[in-house]
């Protein structure tokens, strides 16, 4: 074969090999070249295609890439080179997928690429969707959803309008529906699920396990009392929630929090025997006593008899703080109503057993007044004991019919010990017997018949009391004053009286003004 004839092969060859392209097909070429701005790709055309590397951004390793779909724009520009381009074709595909697999109605996955005027761009198969804002459903995070994916709804479809509308808010809805019905469907009592609190009441928390709300009450939150749900949970927080009960015709769940756990009052009776002594914090504190937690769930009962042998009167918010972390000992343990008894004072040897150690009778004492009932005041001893003076033991010459005629509450007096009540855990306490007995010496100065001159204190529809001397008062008997003289006088005044009755026993000195002027001088 000539020259010629060789030449003429190889040129028919070339051209034989060379792909007859249309404008607006999809074809399948290769990569052949990569630079910093573009891709160069080889479809079998005399020349290669350029297609800026920009139109290749949803490919995050390009380097791997061997072959990819194009589409032809122009089999020949100005300079005589294919044009090609990676988007259309991939446009061009997503809009057959659309077509072909979804309708509007349908729910689609997409990522959210950029923010426009009045709403998104959303990508869906290579395709740019626009979502309304007031169908978006992301308001309060508009900027932290780029380059999110999301299920949507598909509004409007059209590719000879290239038109797609699309909605997360009603995509939002069927979606709650679908998990509604799935949640239904696997619904089972003492399972458990992820749940989101919504909303607080008072009796306890509605959790949105997903499409549907359950209720976790109040006495499914912790196996410890609390007061209120907030104690355990807020609006927002993911919990793990057991099913205990559900009704799917009424819409009700019933959850429980606490189930998820172990419940510490499993075989506490050995956790906290009996006589033994451990640590807690306060959490409560009542009138009748305070509670301490002695561990996550397991609270105690210190009642107010059991916080000291020898104080009675205690104000409790005055003793203890919440949070304080003390020493109890165990002197009780119910595990069917998960009750606690604790006590402070057990902690030490009740003092009343070695009482004579304390305190010894005709001893002088101090004491702070606590308080006062009929014929008697509370006294509470330095060392901590409580005391009790009656009335007739306040003064030798003087009846009180209240202690508060004479002893201030608050005040610390001077006191004897005149005996020890045992069974009312009590010392017993004189003011008067600090001093001797007077009235030997006063049944000697005031003789039966004798005439004093008395200052009147008071008067009265039954006497007038007249002081004798300091603390020693005596009483002019109605009946042995004239009336009319009685009432005519006043405080201070002087008043000649007779010794007429005197009893020791009863701290009594009758009188009378009924004196004649003999007796008088």
């Amino acid at each position: 074969m000539s020259v010629e004839g060789k030449s003429l092969e190889l040129e028919n060859a070339y051209f034989n090999s060379i792909k007859e392209l249309k404008e607006g097909e999809i074809v399948e070429g290769r990569i052949v070249a990569l630079t910093p701005r573009e891709v160069i790709v080889d479809v079998g055309y005399k020349s290669e295609g350029i297609i800026l590397r920009e139109e290749f951004d949803d490919i995050e390793d390009l380097e791997k890439l061997e072959k990819v779909e194009v589409y032809v724009e122009s089999v020949e520009d100005e300079e005589g080179k294919i044009v090609l381009s990676y988007k259309k074709a991939k446009e061009a595909r997503g809009w057959e997928k659309l077509l072909k697999e979804y309708q509007e109605g349908d729910l689609v996955e997409g990522i959210v690429s950029k923010r426009v005027k009045g709403g998104y761009i959303v990508k869906v198969f290579g395709i740019d969707g626009f979502l309304p804002q007031s169908l978006s459903a992301f308001r309060g995070k508009e900027d932290g959803v780029i380059g999110e994916k999301f299920y949507f709804q598909i509004i409007k479809l059209s590719k000879s309008k290239s038109n797609l509308i699309l909605s997360r808010k009603d995509a939002l809805k069927v979606e709650r529906e679908i998990a509604r019905k799935k949640l239904w469907d696997t619904l089972k009592v003492g399972q458990i699920y992820k749940g989101k609190v919504k909303s607080i009441t008072n009796f306890g928390a509605f959790i949105d396990l997903g499409g549907v709300d359950g209720l976790l009450h109040i006495a499914d939150m912790s196996w410890k009392k609390i007061s209120h749900p907030s104690e355990v949970v807020a609006v927002g927080d993911e919990i793990q929630v057991m099913v205990l009960d559900f009704d799917r015709e009424k819409g009700k769940i019933s959850l429980g929090l606490k189930q998820t756990m172990p419940d510490p009052w499993l075989e506490i009776e050995k956790k906290y025997p009996v006589g033994s002594i451990v640590k807690g914090k306060i959490v409560n504190i009542q009138n009748y006593g305070i509670f301490v937690e002695l561990e996550k769930g397991i609270e105690g009962l210190v009642h107010v008899s059991e916080i000291s042998w020898i104080k009675k009167f205690i104000n409790l918010n005055e003793t203890f703080a919440i949070g304080d972390v003390i020493e109890v000992k165990v002197i009780g343990v119910d595990s069917s109503n998960r009750k606690i008894s604790l006590s402070i004072r057990q902690l030490e040897r009740d003092p009343w057993e070695d009482i004579e150690n304390l305190v010894t009778i005709d001893s002088q004492v101090k004491g702070r007044v606590t308080g006062f009932a009929e014929g008697c005041a509370y006294i509470e001893l330095e060392n901590g004991l409580e005391g009790i003076i009656y009335n007739e033991d306040l003064s030798w010459t003087r009846r009180f019919l209240k202690a508060n005629e004479v002893l201030r509450k608050g005040h610390t007096y001077d006191f004897k010990v005149l005996g020890l009540d045992r069974s009312n855990r009590r010392v017993i306490l004189g003011r008067k017997q600090l001093t001797p007995d007077p009235w030997p010496q006063i049944l000697q100065r005031y003789p039966l018949g004798k005439v004093i001159e008395a200052e009147v204190v008071k008067v009265t529809n039954f006497g007038v009391f007249v002081k004798l001397e300091e603390e020693l008062e005596g009483l002019v008997f109605s009946g042995e004053i004239d009336r009319e003289k009685m009432n005519s006088l006043n405080p201070q005044e002087k008043l000649k009286v007779k010794v007429i009755k005197i009893d020791p026993t009863s701290a009594k000195i009758g009188l009378s003004a009924k004196v004649d002027e003999e007796e008088s001088s």
